[in-house]
Formats: C-alpha cells, structure tokens, sequence
C-alpha cells in the first residue's frame, strides 16, 4: 500500500551501531503510520540485519563495506571515513529520488552526524538531527561544548551542579568526561553533535517530560526541542502501531530464549546484567577486574562481550 502523503519522504540516518539504529527505525516506523514515506539508510555491513515493514531501506558507505568498524581497527580512522564517505553516499542517495515520485526532502539523522546537515542543505531539504542520549547526558556534553563545564574536572570543581540534576561527583558523569584521554575520538564526536545546531529545521530528543522535564527545561535554554521518546516498539508503549513487538534490527544473533529461560529458574531482582555497548572496547585489564569483580559478588549474571573482545576475557 502506497503511503497516503505522496511526495513526503524522510531519510533517517543512524549511526551504525543497535543502541542508536534501533530508537532511529522505531522513528522511521511512526513516521510510515502516519503516511510518510520513510527510509532508513545505513551502512553495508549493517544494511542486512535490517527487517521492518513499511520500512525502506538503503545503504550508504563508511569506507569498510565488508567489516565496518572492526575492519577500521581504530576509532579516529573510522569516523573521518564514515564522515567522508557517508556525506558521499548520502548524497547520492537523495539525487537517486529527485525524479521519482517520492523525491526526499527531510533527513532526520544521528546528532553523531553534524555533516547530514550540510549534506541536506546543500540539496535544499530540511534536515533535524535526532539525540538517541537522554536529555541528562546532553546537557552535560552540551555545557562542556558550550564551555560552561571544562576538562579535565578538577577536584575543586566537584560535586558538579547541572540544573535540574542532583549533585554529582566524577563517578556519576559520563565516561568521557571522567577521563577525557581515553576516548579523544569518540569525547571530540559527542561534542560536535552541538556544533550547527543554530542552522537545523528542528531538534528531536528520544525522552519525554515525565522523566526528564525539568532536565529539557534548561536545555532547550541552549537549542530548541521536541521530546519525541521513548523510542520503543508499541506493542510495550501506545500500541499505535499494530503487531509492533521489536524493532526489526539486529547486528549480533540475540540469545534472547535462552536467557529468557535461564532467568526464570532466578529470583526477582537478583542477577546482575553487564554491558559496555558496542562503541567501547575494553582493555584486557579492565576485563579482567570486570570478570573478577562479577564472580566475587556470588550473584548470578548476564554480561554481554562482543565476539571481538571474547579474547580478552581470563
């Protein structure tokens, strides 16, 4: 069935990794209910793990179509050719509708992607980057963007006071901002999310104003808005979207009945579940006190460890 808006067509972009392509295609999937034609482009090597109805989807290159970014090997050489290639695929994306009957004209992307903007207006189209971070996490990269909080912190300069947020020491901030050295790449790719905000059509934020309003209160102080989250299938939401159980992505074979059945043989609120994401890579140290630290508790616990790190477990 043909969308009933004809000629609406968004683009949304994720970065290509589960956390942030899934609320982006639980995005693309409201925006097909309500008759907007709506295509997730994403790279090769994530393109086929991809399943949504009503869903197009397209790929664009990163620079390592066969292995993204374990092929890469280091995080400063992906993102400068994700960066590069990703605003010439895109690109190449939009001209490939401009004749159709769904020519596109809006591109809702991953706020990890501040050149889709440049991508969008250099073809005269809108373009709104979509904050997959909590509105929490925002304001506090926002402010070290903006200058307001500087790294490294010091000691004197703790407990940090963010408004709307309780008071926090180091270990309650965001891994990147507690040791800055360790990440340069990935600290220098959330900071940019900020960096052209004053040229987008609209800002979207994966919250919602029961849990973080007085949070947005004073973000949207910086850069305008909308709380557009959660992003979940709506089958655990508003049921707006019919038979809507999951998300349709999934880069790794998930486990999910056998850990379904190995958690009902457990008691109420007593396993510890582990995971790092798929961004950070963990040094064989830290796995290691990580590994110990989980079998001193004596609780039972699910830790989630990348194929690519399985060697570094002791």
């Amino acid at each position: 069935m043909e969308p009933k808006n004809q000629g609406s067509h968004v683009i949304v972009l994720p970065y290509p990794s589960q956390g942030h392509i899934n609320p982006l295609l639980q995005f693309a999937k409201h925006l097909a209910s309500k008759g907007v034609k709506a295509t997730l482009a994403t790279t090769h090597y994530t393109v086929k793990s991809i399943c949504a109805r009503n869903i197009a989807v397209e790929p664009i290159s990163d620079g390592f179509d066969d292995g993204g970014f374990t092929q890469a090997r280091t995080e400063d050489v992906y993102l400068k050719s994700l960066r590069d290639n990703g605003s010439r695929s895109l690109s190449q994306l939009i001209e490939k509708y401009e004749d159709s009957k769904f020519p596109i004209n809006c591109v809702v992307y991953d706020s990890f992607f501040p050149w889709a903007l440049d991508v969008a207006k250099t073809h005269g189209i809108y373009g709104a980057p979509f904050f997959t971070n909590s509105a929490s996490v925002c304001s506090i990269f926002c402010r070290v963007h903006h200058g307001v909080v500087r790294l490294p912190m010091k000691e004197e300069e703790l407990p940090l006071m963010m408004p709307g947020m309780p008071l926090m020491n180091l270990v309650d901030l965001p891994s990147f901002v507690q040791a800055p050295e360790s990440y340069p790449a990935y600290l220098a790719m959330q900071l940019t999310q900020y960096s052209n905000l004053d040229k987008v059509d609209w800002v979207f934020g994966n919250s919602f104003e029961e849990l973080e309003g007085q949070v947005v209160k004073n973000v949207w102080e910086l850069w305008p808005g909308k709380l557009i989250g959660p992003m979940i299938p709506s089958a655990y939401l508003d049921r707006r979207i019919e038979d809507d159980k999951g998300y349709g992505a999934s880069l790794w074979k998930p486990l999910s009945s056998e850990c379904a059945k190995w958690l009902e043989t457990k008691s109420s609120q007593s396993v510890i579940y582990v995971s790092f994401g798929s961004m950070v890579s963990l040094t064989e140290e830290q796995m290691e006190e990580v590994a110990w630290g989980l079998k001193g508790s004596n609780l039972d616990f699910i830790w989630v460890v990348r194929e690519s790190e399985i060697t570094k477990l002791p």
